[in-house]
């Protein structure tokens, strides 16, 4: 019961979320004349986060349940930690795995290759970080989950993680002119992780956090001009509004520009 309820609760979060951002990115906007329909929006909305989402959560969820039913009887380490403190463990840790990761996406060429389709919009909203490739999706959707379940977590910590994570990534890409002040130290936001989709190479290297802007601070990567940035997407020709297109975009022969 508690576990369908959560699943309810995270389900309207999400689709109310999605409607705030829409309008916020309205009324303050970053990037002034940004339209709601851009090039990509129904590619984004309808094959990555409806279609890409689902299949790609129901495989990670077959994956948990039988995870959990070979784990039987493992130690119950978190077991009976209140809900807020499994929760609080699993974001913090969760998120310096996506800065490592996602740091390693950009050096090593098969990683960005997988990677590069999330660089692809030419224009940064709310709806653009959705667009990721499948399996880049499935491999952080397992580290994600997986300590959960092997450390005893209660079943709905993995609910609230995924609404939290779908949640603040529509808000770092989300073309909103807000900044966190004293926050922005600590919490990432879309003043800092905008620089992140600019287009020129040596900006890509910088800004990796998602939740969290202290990894950044901490490793040296973090990166916030008083300017903006000129443009958005990849250097070079990558399929534009076209999911098939965009995955086996992947398959690629490689370059020497495909560390990025």
């Amino acid at each position: 019961m508690e576990l369908a309820r959560a699943q309810a609760w995270s389900a309207a979060v999400i689709v109310v979320a999605a409607l705030g951002f829409i309008a916020a990115e309205r009324r303050w906007p970053y990037d002034r004349g940004q339209g709601l329909l851009r090039q990509g929006f129904w590619n984004d909305l309808l094959l990555y986060t409806f279609l890409q989402s689902w299949l790609a959560g129901m495989a990670i969820a077959h994956f948990a349940a039988w995870l959990d039913r070979a784990t039987a009887g493992r130690p119950a380490v978190v077991t009976e930690w209140p809900l807020w403190a499994q929760l609080l463990l699993f974001t913090v840790t969760h998120d310096l795995y996506i800065w490592w990761f996602h740091r390693l996406c950009h050096r090593n060429r098969v990683l960005w290759r997988l990677h590069e389709a999330h660089h692809s919009p030419r224009v940064v909203d709310w709806l653009s970080g959705a667009r990721s490739h499948v399996l880049e999706i499935l491999i952080n959707g397992v580290v994600e989950f997986m300590p959960i379940i092997l450390l005893g977590a209660a079943p709905e910590v993995a609910t609230y993680k995924g609404c939290l994570s779908a949640v603040y990534g529509m808000f770092i890409h989300a073309n909103l002119d807000v900044r966190l002040g004293a926050l922005g130290y600590i919490l990432n936001g879309p003043a800092l992780h905008r620089w992140h989709h600019a287009e020129r190479c040596e900006v890509r290297f910088r800004n990796f956090g998602t939740k969290l802007a202290i990894w950044d601070r901490l490793f040296g990567t973090a990166y916030e001009p008083d300017r903006r940035p000129l443009s958005y997407g990849l250097p070079y020709r990558f399929p534009a509004d076209d999911w098939l297109r965009q995955h086996l975009a992947s398959l690629r022969p490689f370059e020497r520009r495909d560390v990025a």
